[in-house]
This record gives C-alpha cells, sequence and structure tokens, in this order.
C-alpha cells in the first residue's frame, strides 16, 4: 500500500460510503481509548471490538489487517491532530515573516515551549499512545512506527528547523551548521524533564515547577546557540 496511513485515509474518503467511514472512524475512536490503556501489546482484538461496540467480525471488515493496522489508523490519525496544533503554536510563537527583537527572543521562545508542552494535557489520549509506543517499540510492528513518524514528528521536526533557521537569517541564533540538531537540542531541553516526571502528563507537575523547567530549558538552549 503505497502513501502514509494519512493518504489511505483520504483515499478512504473519496471511495467508501459516508457511512462506512463513519462506522471506522467509531471504531478508530473507541480503539484509541483501548489502546490509551492497555498499549499495543496487551490490547485484544476482542476488547478492542467491544469497546466499539461491534462484533469481532465486523472490526475485521473494516480493518482486515487487524489489530496492526487499526492501531496504525489510531497513531496516524491522534499525530496528525497534534501535528496541527504544534505547527499552529509555532506559527503563533515565532511568525515566519516577523522576526523577535533579540531582546524579545527568549521570551517567544519561551511562549512557544509552554504551548507545546500544554498539548500534553490537551491530547492525553495521544500521548498515552506515545508513552505505549516508546514502551513497546519492540512490539510494534516497525511499518507502524514509521507511519506515526511521518505523520507527526517528522513534519513537525522539519517546521521547527525551518524556524530555527530562520532566526539565524535574522542574526538571533548561530546554530553551528546544524538546525535539526538544535531542533533536537530545543524539544529536549524544553519537554525531557517533564515528560519524565510528568510521565507524559499523567501526573503533572505544580504550574510554578513546569514553568521553572520551561524557563531553564529555553535559558539553556540560548546560551549553547544565541548569535554573539
Amino acid at each position: 500500500m503505497g502513501g502514509t496511513e494519512e493518504a489511505r485515509l483520504e483515499r478512504a474518503r473519496d471511495e467508501v460510503s459516508p457511512r462506512r467511514l463513519r462506522k471506522q472512524q467509531d471504531i478508530a475512536s473507541a480503539a484509541c481509548a483501548v489502546f490509551g490503556r492497555e498499549g499495543y501489546a496487551r490490547a485484544s482484538v476482542d476488547a478492542l471490538a467491544a469497546a466499539a461496540g461491534v462484533s469481532t467480525r465486523t472490526l475485521y471488515n473494516h480493518f482486515p489487517g487487524g489489530k496492526a493496522q487499526l492501531f496504525r489508523a489510531v497513531v496516524t490519525w491522534t499525530s496528525g491532530e497534534v501535528r496541527d496544533a504544534q505547527l499552529a503554536r509555532l506559527r503563533a510563537a515565532l511568525d515566519p515573516e516577523r522576526p523577535p527583537r533579540p531582546e524579545d527572543l527568549e521570551r517567544d521562545l519561551v511562549s512557544l515551549a509552554r504551548g507545546l508542552i500544554r498539548l500534553m494535557a490537551d491530547y492525553a489520549h495521544h500521548f498515552a499512545l506515545v508513552r505505549h509506543i516508546h514502551a513497546e517499540a519492540d512490539h510494534v510492528p516497525p511499518e507502524v512506527l514509521t507511519a506515526w513518524h511521518e505523520a507527526g514528528p517528522a513534519p513537525v521536526g522539519r517546521a521547527l528547523t525551518e524556524a530555527l533557521a530562520r532566526l539565524e537569517d535574522a542574526g538571533l541564533l548561530d546554530l553551528h551548521g546544524d538546525a535539526a540538531l538544535a531542533g533536537g537540542h530545543f524539544m529536549a531541553l524544553i519537554s525531557h524533564v517533564i515528560t519524565q516526571f510528568t510521565h507524559y502528563g499523567v501526573l503533572p507537575l505544580p504550574a510554578a515547577e513546569q514553568e521553572r523547567l520551561i524557563r531553564g530549558g529555553v535559558s539553556a538552549f540560548l546560551r549553547a546557540y544565541r548569535a554573539g
């Protein structure tokens, strides 16, 4: 099957009747909760069908590849939602047409970091899936891992790389010849500790502590990459 899972679902919108598509979406929505609770390996087809209120035969009728195909559909669907939200936060904090003044750079990067971290709570169902993906990477089919990466992390990483490169062009950052690596450092510095402490948002931190960690991460990033 060519293209990403999102492309397949887009084609399905054109090829599948609205009633059938709604049923697929209902099954995927119910499966999202099951996968988020049980993970990939522990979730059974019987449990997935029961959560959607359908028979296993109906589930296979809509997702012939069974659990792997359904998990892929759920992960790419939720990744697309989160990707769009992350890109919107990026555009809002770092307007590509209006780079910040040097004195406002840290403020704008902190604003971006806050917006990205807040998405863990806004899309808790997705980050529950991501938590299981990392924990069960050796059990999740490789094509599912690839589909997830292409649907969400990869395009967001490219957009962040481009945004940081524009800041370098404006004389605000020195990325030392590797904008993609700088983007990876930014995400790690603002989110890694928070992700670990909260288990992807399951156990939220006090607001003051989260703010301290965000500001500390941005400050560390700027010590490494601020121009001059």
